[in-house]
């Protein structure tokens, strides 16, 4: 086997591996930005409904 061969070998491997690696981090990261964006909606006060309560629509 000759050497620009072998290293050509080399450096698919090595740019699969760190091909991984970041979209291993990505998903961490959108996966802590999702976590912090759930627990925003919970800490916000929501909106009370326009109408809930007030009329009720019957159609008979």
């Amino acid at each position: 086997m000759n050497v620009s061969a072998l290293m050509g070998k080399q450096v698919a491997e090595l740019q699969r591996t760190l091909s991984m690696n970041l979209l291993k981090s990505q998903m961490s990261t959108q996966a802590a930005h999702v976590t912090v964006m759930l627990q925003d909606m919970k800490e916000a006060n929501a909106a009370p409904h326009p109408s809930k309560g007030i009329s009720i629509d019957l159609k008979g």
